[in-house]
């Protein structure tokens, strides 16, 4: 049979003779039209782009203590963890609490009526006034007013009311001290180290890769990622001026890597993350100030690695070549020229 057979209904299977052979045709349903994207219109607006780049860090806290007893036998240490702030124990030697005040001078002598003056008169007189206690002046002189304010601080203290304070009645730290390890136990001697600690000061350290150094300073704003996903503002405390190199090699037997040291400090409330845990920090390595932007999203890519925007007037459309700038990917922007400030430009809807 030359020819085709001709279908009776639309759709079925028809026969038709192909190269001397018989092959089965079938309708084949053309593909539905993909529907159309939502958009919507965001100015062109004047604003601030960044670039920014991510480190790993380290969550620790600032400073390292030491406190060393003044004899006797340990009769408490403070559990490990245990934030201690001014006017609080550090420890109990044959019974007796040693309290905390701030300053950076340590406790090196008893303090008492007659004896000669010094800083160390003022630093327990401004832990006095910051305690509450009025009445007298701050100075380096142990007078009757600062005998009289240290009678009154024991009495509420629970501590022997002498007007006196005994070496070891008092440890001066410059700052609440988180205690991390005990050096000695109970019914040792006090006489030697007795705990060591950090400040309650969060930070973060990180091992900057030296060609990203030049491009960060002190004081410069990051972000730092915890290991929940939280996002908190920081700054960039200290940066050394000199690079690292470790003294290990690396577990592939390549040469270590060199690093820049610098830490970060957290703003904010306190941060409830494990000590040493790792974090990412996102630090700004460049900048652009008062420059055109619009949504990354309202880019449309071009031939050549160009890009255009649709901006709308009314019911008109018009694709508009952009040069584009830097790239804020944190905040979904990126800065343009080539369009005006105000211009209304198409941007998916969510």
């Amino acid at each position: 049979m030359a020819g085709a057979l001709r279908a009776s209904l639309a759709g079925a299977v028809a026969l038709a003779l192909a190269g001397g052979g018989w092959v089965l045709l079938r309708d084949t349903p053309a593909a539905p039209a993909a529907a159309p994207v939502a958009t919507g219109t965001v100015p062109v607006t004047v604003g601030d782009v960044a670039a920014r780049e991510l480190a790993n860090g380290t969550l620790t806290y600032a400073a390292a203590y030491s406190v060393n007893g003044a004899g006797g036998v340990l009769t408490r240490l403070p559990k490990l963890g245990a934030r201690i702030t001014r006017g609080h124990a550090v420890y109990e030697a044959d019974g007796g609490r040693a309290i905390l005040m701030y300053g950076p001078r340590p406790a090196w002598r008893a303090f008492a009526l007659g004896m000669t003056s010094g800083a160390d008169v003022e630093q327990l007189e401004r832990n006095l006034r910051a305690l509450g206690y009025t009445g007298f002046t701050v100075d380096r002189t142990y007078g009757l007013s600062t005998y009289y304010n240290v009678r009154r601080w024991q009495h509420d203290a629970h501590l022997p009311v002498t007007g006196a304070v005994p070496l070891g009645q008092v440890v001066f730290l410059p700052r609440p001290l988180r205690v991390t390890g005990h050096d000695a136990q109970v019914g040792d001697a006090a006489g030697g180290r007795v705990l060591h600690g950090t400040s309650a000061v969060p930070i973060v350290s990180v091992q900057l890769d030296p060609s990203m150094a030049p491009r960060v300073g002190k004081g410069d704003r990051v972000t730092v990622i915890l290991p929940d996903g939280r996002r908190r503002g920081g700054q960039v405390a200290t940066i050394s001026t000199v690079a690292v190199t470790p003294d290990q090699p690396q577990q592939d037997g390549d040469p270590a890597q060199s690093y820049v040291p610098i830490t970060i400090t957290l703003s904010g409330r306190p941060v409830r993350a494990l000590d040493q845990a790792v974090v990412q920090v996102e630090i700004t390595v460049e900048r652009h100030k008062d420059v055109l932007t619009v949504p990354i999203l309202a880019l449309l890519a071009q031939p050549g690695g160009r890009f255009a925007v649709v901006t709308v007037q009314g019911s008109r459309r018009t694709t508009v070549p952009v040069e584009t700038g830097l790239f804020d990917e944190t905040e979904g922007t990126v800065e343009v020229t080539g369009v005006p400030e105000g211009a209304q430009v198409e941007v998916p809807r969510e």
